[in-house]
């Protein structure tokens, strides 16, 4: 499912595909998914394809008019990612602080 803010879209992050195994903390290793994850980005309606999305909105953030949206819709979209990959950092026993560190 693709969220959208006006000029700026991107799908739902999930859960870290995490499988067990060698990994000793779970939430270390979704942190590590979350902050690194690609997906398919529209901004000011321009497709950026399989591109890390965070790198992406903190570019955005910084210069929103580069990018031809406005500094409420960075901020808007930046809100997303975190309220929707927070969640999923929070079920594999992380904290959505961590990630709000990252920008």
């Amino acid at each position: 499912m693709t969220t959208t803010t006006d000029a700026i879209q991107f799908p739902s992050p999930g859960l870290a595909p995490y499988k067990g195994g060698c990994v000793t903390e779970p939430a270390f290793f979704a942190l590590d998914h979350l902050v690194n994850w690609k997906a398919d980005v529209t901004v000011g309606g321009i497709l950026h394809q399989n591109t890390p999305v965070l790198p992406l909105l903190k570019a955005v953030l910084a210069d929103p008019q580069i990018y031809g949206v406005s500094r409420e819709q960075a901020e808007a979209a930046r809100e997303r990612f975190l309220d929707q990959a927070g969640q999923a950092l929070v079920q594999e026993g992380g904290q959505r602080a961590w990630l709000e560190k990252e920008f």
